[in-house]
């Protein structure tokens, strides 16, 4: 709850979450089960279930929590956990599109398309290589380049990189959360 910053004790259990939760019925577990489990200390269910990896952070579970808990914060939470528990992701190119935005954020105050696809695509690879699989990966450099020329027509790629002002401060945030173990 403290990393959170969720109140999970105000949930009851009325599932007002679940009902609108787009990913709910294809992960077996809703945002209010999530809840419970947290809430019960079944640690290793909450960090291995599949809405802590599929969850999309449309946070249609607070704007229909009577209380106003945010499940998504929870499952971002619940990622840094098991990363630290060194958990293996249910979904490994879920994990690897969180790390690349991260990253890519904590460099620029703000998402670096080039640096986070980059990034994106070599941890990948990387797993891909690992297990022998050269097929996948050409395939998708393949799907990535269509995707990329299909983005520059439609003028949705930037070349450029772009600082925002206070970069310090969004850095500071980021070595401060590192600090407290957010």
């Amino acid at each position: 709850m403290e990393r959170s910053g969720q109140n999970l004790l105000a949930c009851y259990q009325c599932r007002r979450c679940a009902a609108g939760c787009p990913v709910g019925d294809m992960t077996a577990v809703t945002p209010d089960r999530l809840i419970r489990m947290v809430l019960l200390g079944e640690k290793d269910d909450a960090l291995g279930n599949l809405l802590v990896w599929k969850c999309v952070a449309c946070y249609t579970c607070g704007t229909r929590c009577p209380n106003s808990i945010q499940t998504s914060r929870i499952t971002e939470t619940l990622k840094q956990m098991a990363k630290e528990r060194l958990v293996e992701p249910m979904t490994p190119k879920v994990a690897s599109f969180h790390d690349a935005f991260t990253k890519s954020v904590s460099h620029f105050g703000r998402l670096s398309e080039l640096e986070f696809m980059g990034l994106y695509e070599m941890k990948n690879a990387a797993s891909e290589l690992k297990q022998g699989r050269w097929k996948a990966i050409l395939d998708e450099i393949m799907d990535q380049a269509k995707l990329g020329l299909s983005m520059i027509k439609k003028r949705r790629m930037h070349f450029s990189i772009e600082k925002i002002k206070g970069l310090s401060e969004v850095k500071g945030l980021y070595r401060k959360s590192k600090d407290q173990g957010l």
